[in-house]
């Protein structure tokens, strides 16, 4: 029964990576049969731009849901091979005409309803990034610009430029951020990411441990799973003080692992975090005050060659930590827009390496899910929720089946 189940959830995990890379075009007036910003969640541009068409004054979805479970990002692309269509109270994708599934939409959360005491709407301080996962861009902004020294692939300020006034969204302070925590938590939220873009002259230590403070005095938490999503600190020896603060893991960003095109790709990090070599020395000295598995960094799928992504995460799985994968896409705004990403399968056989790599070296979900911002983002999370069988529709029958 089990293995049955398994092979139609690899079928839908395979459809889930085509549409999260290829994303979907659609007629904006299919969202009048969706209740957005009511009913269901709308997306809140709090750090990253994701959609290849910018819709400034248009709600859209940030997430689109499986029939089996599974989910994937909303990707708005007017010249993807894929669309969305509705029909008879039914929204679901076709490609050259032929549905491939039907999908659903994750409902709003309570909180997204309310403001907090100095009147920000909640939803801007802290997004809700599913699977009881909320996630924090303390700034919505990188100090990188000013100096000439964005990372290529990310649109952080070009996000703030497109949606921060017209969505409210700006610095965090650490109170607003414990209470909203705390709104969150009471729905049954779990986790908290708390990141953001370089701020000037770098005081990233002082103002996360005011964070993790407020947050546990309104939370009541002393440990409330927090992640703290850093840059390769210059004093290695402040790692310590995020722990002691109350945060059970860390994330330090790699991104690219090839050391030159690492120079080039991200001139902000090699310039104002010691280079790659230190970034390295940062992620082992991570992993023995958090422990092998409690710290997080990322790799963006298609910057590089396959064989040098391979090896960054056969020797960073090897040294305890976390690597996840994230196919790039060329996001507007951002230096490398207009550019093509490899194709899906060629993501979708990273990917998996990405998940084998991990298990491997005894990787386990619980750990993933603790260290990571989303489990939508990182698709490597799903092949471990289905080995493990973690998905509910383990404990349901009469499975739906999906075909690719």
């Amino acid at each position: 029964m089990n293995s049955k189940l398994k092979e139609r959830l690899y079928k839908e995990f395979e459809l889930r990576v085509l549409i999260g890379c290829e994303g979907v075009s659609f007629n904006p007036g299919i969202f009048k049969h969706l209740d957005l910003g009511g009913v269901y969640q709308e997306q809140v541009h709090n750090l990253f731009e994701r959609d290849i068409d910018v819709h400034v004054g248009v709600d859209l979805p940030p997430f689109l849901l499986l029939p089996n479970g599974l989910a994937t990002g909303f990707k708005a692309d007017r010249n993807s091979p894929l669309r969305l269509e509705y029909n008879n109270g039914q929204f679901y994708i076709v490609k050259n005409g032929n549905e491939l599934t039907t999908v659903d939409f994750r409902k709003r959360a309570g909180y997204y309803k309310k403001k907090t005491s100095d009147g920000a709407d909640m939803r801007t301080v802290a997004a809700d990034n599913a699977h009881g996962h909320i996630f924090v861009a303390y700034s919505n902004e990188c100090a990188l610009k000013d100096k000439g020294k964005d990372c290529l692939f990310c649109n952080i300020n070009a996000t703030k430029d497109f949606y921060g006034e017209a969505q409210g969204i700006g610095w965090k302070y650490p109170d607003q951020i414990g209470k909203v925590t705390a709104e969150a938590y009471k729905e049954g939220f779990k986790h908290i990411t708390i990141s953001g873009g370089f701020v000037p002259e770098r005081r990233e230590v002082e103002y996360y441990l005011d964070v993790a403070e407020c947050i546990q005095a309104h939370t009541g938490l002393d440990d409330f799973n927090g992640t703290a999503c850093i840059g390769a600190p210059h004093d290695l020896s402040v790692i310590e003080k995020y722990r002691d603060a109350g945060f059970r893991t860390l994330a330090t960003n790699l991104e690219v692992w090839d050391k030159d095109l690492f120079r080039y790709v991200c001139p902000g990090k090699e310039s104002y975090c010691g280079g790659h070599a230190h970034w390295i020395k940062s992620l082992k000295r991570s992993v023995k005050i958090f422990g092998a598995g409690n710290v997080r960094s990322n790799l963006v799928g298609g910057l590089e060659t396959r064989k040098s992504t391979i090896e960054g995460m056969e020797y960073l799985a090897a040294e305890g930590v976390a690597v996840l994968l994230s196919p790039w896409t060329p996001y507007p705004g951002s230096a490398l827009e207009g550019h093509r990403s490899p194709s899906w399968e060629w993501h979708l056989e990273l990917i998996y390496k990405n998940a084998e790599i991990l298990r491997k070296n005894g990787l386990r979900y619980e750990q993933l899910y603790d260290v990571s911002a989303s489990s939508i983002f990182y698709p490597a999370h799903d092949i471990f929720r289905i080995e493990e069988e973690l998905l509910p529709v383990f404990n349901k029958e009469n499975n739906q089946v999906v075909a690719v």
